[in-house]
């Protein structure tokens, strides 16, 4: 797993943060937001690529295409994949599918500015291939000489689950033994802010950032944004005991639908995602009594949070009083693009140290909690063998998967 964060890039400290409750809310510092509603956001403060990126590339690089490229790199430094055991791959069998939500947003940006104030002969070469949302996935796969398969996403907030889900579905066809798979985002940018405020989606709690992201809290105003990236390594089991390796979890399956409803809302009924979550469960091969866990969607919009509340409860019935419940966003914000593999690592990290992080701001809950536990403020010891991990995007794109222990 590779991961960069508004908590920094290091696995164990990411998840030390989340376990302790600690939000990476404050206000925003890369622009001047004086004249903006909202304030604050999950920001990635002074980002250092280290030995991940050359300077030429730190310098000119879109901040997606930096966050997705060092998140790749780490999650291959961490399977293990360096020197001789790289050197051991068939790269013809080795793909890339890591999407983004918006894209280089600050390349557009500067590149608006660029033609406007200087003229169209000042455009930088570099506009096009460092906005488009595909640049993250194809530069790492030129870095390894991956010639598998190699593509973009982009649901909106369940991008990187897609990503996920589409990658392991090439290993289990045998396009492919392994596959860098997840999500990437860089829009925390005068006109992405901008452009939420206008739909009115996101917290104004200025004066109280740590507060301001609010799941399943009856006092909820909004999500606040996020970025980052959070990258996976799958493999096939008899590739990785080929090789040697540890594996972290096991994928067991995952499950894709949309809701057909509205460009914005989810369906207050959650049937979509009801639909989503039972098929998840059936592709992993797994009953929702085996269930102990699910790392919700959970924004903290007015909307958002009933209606998957609502789809637990439909498809889980009696067993839902047996079910853990948090949500990350709570935490760091709303990674939209690069959420579901924040949250994924979130997930696989929490069955690993049999600890799950709590839900931070949960003071007065919704009505539509139920008998659910939301695991509020303080982290819970728990033994996970099976936890699932909702990703739910603007347009109804519902994404769920499923891992398991190993």
């Amino acid at each position: 797993m590779g991961i960069v964060s508004c908590f920094g890039s290091d696995l164990n400290h990411y998840y030390d943060q989340l376990l302790a409750g600690r939000s990476g809310v404050g206000p925003i510092k890369g622009f001047d937001t004086t004249e903006f509603p909202v304030r604050i956001a999950g920001e990635i403060p002074d980002f250092d690529p280290g030995e991940y990126l050359n300077p030429k590339q730190a310098r000119r690089f879109d901040p997606y295409l930096a966050y997705g490229v060092v998140a790749g790199k780490r999650a291959m430094e961490h399977a293990g994949l360096k020197g001789p055991s790289l050197e051991q791959l068939d790269l013809r069998r080795c793909g890339v599918v890591v999407g983004t939500g918006m894209g280089g947003m600050h390349t557009f940006a500067d590149g608006v500015h660029t033609l406007r104030d200087k003229g169209v002969r000042r455009v930088s070469p570099f506009f096009v291939p460092y906005i488009i949302t595909n640049m993250a996935g194809a530069l790492l796969g030129i870095e390894y000489g991956m010639m598998g398969p190699n593509y973009s996403v982009s649901t909106a907030c369940a991008t990187a689950n897609y990503s996920i889900l589409l990658a392991a579905e090439h290993i289990r066809r045998g396009d492919a033994d392994l596959m860098i798979c997840g999500g990437v985002e860089a829009c925390i940018t005068p006109m992405s802010l901008g452009g939420f405020v206008a739909i009115g989606a996101l917290s104004e709690r200025n004066d109280a950032p740590e507060q301001a992201s609010r799941p399943f809290d009856r006092d909820r105003d909004g999500f606040v944004m996020g970025e980052g990236a959070g990258v996976l390594i799958l493999e096939s089991l008899e590739h990785a005991q080929r090789r040697g390796a540890r594996p972290l979890a096991n994928f067991l399956g995952g499950a894709l639908t949309c809701d057909a409803y509205h460009i914005t809302d989810t369906r207050p009924d959650g049937e979509g995602q009801a639909l989503c979550l039972q098929m998840a469960m059936q592709d992993a091969g797994v009953r929702p009594e085996q269930v102990s866990y699910i790392n919700a969607h959970a924004t903290a919009t007015p909307v958002g949070d009933p209606s998957e509340l609502v789809a637990i409860h439909r498809v889980f019935g009696s067993h839902t009083r047996k079910l853990k419940i948090n949500s990350t966003k709570s935490l760091i914000g709303h990674g939209l693009g690069a959420a579901g593999g924040l949250e994924a690592i979130a997930l696989i990290m929490g069955m690993q140290r049999q600890e799950l992080h709590p839900t931070k701001n949960l003071v007065n809950p919704i009505a539509e909690l139920g008998d659910l536990d939301p695991i509020a403020e303080t982290s819970q010891k728990c033994t996970v063998e099976v936890g699932l991990s909702n990703s739910f995007g603007f347009g109804g794109h519902n994404s769920v998967l499923a891992f398991g222990a190993v």
